[in-house]
């Protein structure tokens, strides 16, 4: 599909951001009460089909799929994106989600910061300027000079970081390998690596609870399959600013579902990470 239906791919980017907040309140909900290694192995285990379907359903199959020049970056991609969903769940069970997801907001400030270092990209002085106002508001959220910043709140801003190095180490391997080869690495050697893990923290779960496990399933497969279809409708550059729609939705599933409470401080910082972060994908596009 040509990429030219603006549209479509912005409906697709909101709807993408609606099912991955479901997908994270699932997570924050049954990490409550069972290990986070055992939720995201059941998780990985449902995604590690879903990718191998595709690939099969492809031209070449899963050998095609499979082919790379570099297993070690590809692997390593998997092992970081899986050990950052821990995390970032980890942090759901211990910040909220309003709060995880203020702060997490700044990782593509940290994408275009990492950028040059990574991928010997130049970001020039506005973009730093952007991305130091993104931190301004990261500080403002975190309140670190008044007794608030805690160990635990650092865990938010690590998956950030862990997410951006994944992000870029995607470009990286894009320069060679097919986003299907990308993609089924990241499903397949998660689930190997998080069944390795998780398989020690097995724990009998509630008939009831099975539901939500099956629907957190769901809902990744789901919100990975709307964003393929996405950035196949439309530039990366169009949609972008619409993933900005999932601070909106967890928003509310955390005031209302959750009973989180929306803080001032929280709402300023946010502004200041997603003003920075709008600015810093213009500037990429305008750049490209």
């Amino acid at each position: 599909m040509s990429q030219n239906n603006a549209r479509l791919g912005i409906l697709l980017m909101i709807a993408t951001t609606f099912v991955f907040s479901v997908q994270d309140a699932l997570s924050k909900y049954l990490a409550t009460d069972y290990s986070v290694f055992m939720v995201v192995m059941i998780r990985y285990w449902f995604f590690a089909l879903f990718v191998i379907t595709i690939a099969a359903r492809k031209a070449g199959g899963i050998r095609a799929a499979a082919r790379t020049a570099q297993p070690l970056v590809q692997s390593f991609r998997a092992v970081l994106l899986v050990a950052q969903i821990c995390v970032v769940i980890t942090s759901f069970t211990i910040l909220g989600l309003i709060e995880t997801h203020a702060v997490f907001a700044c990782y593509p400030l940290l994408v275009a910061a990492l950028s040059g270092p990574v991928l010997g990209e130049r970001v020039g002085w506005r973009r730093w300027t952007a991305i130091g106002v993104g931190f301004i508001g990261v500080l403002i959220i975190l309140k670190p000079g008044f007794g608030v910043f805690q160990v635990q709140a650092g865990l938010a801003l690590a998956a950030a970081f862990m997410f951006a190095l994944y992000g870029l180490l995607t470009r990286y391997v894009a320069r060679q390998d097919s986003a299907a080869t990308s993609f089924f690495w990241t499903g397949t050697v998660g689930s190997l690596v998080m069944t390795w893990v998780g398989i020690w923290f097995w724990e009998p779960m509630a008939p009831s609870d099975w539901r939500f496990m099956g629907a957190l399933c769901v809902t990744g497969a789901l919100g990975h399959y709307l964003l393929i279809r996405c950035y196949e409708a439309a530039e990366a550059g169009t949609v972008q600013p619409f993933a900005y729609f999932q601070l909106g939705f967890i928003s509310l599933i955390g005031l209302f579902v959750f009973g989180e409470t929306l803080r001032a401080n929280v709402i300023i910082g946010v502004c200041l990470i997603v003003a920075a972060g709008l600015f810093t994908l213009w500037r990429e596009r305008r750049a490209g």
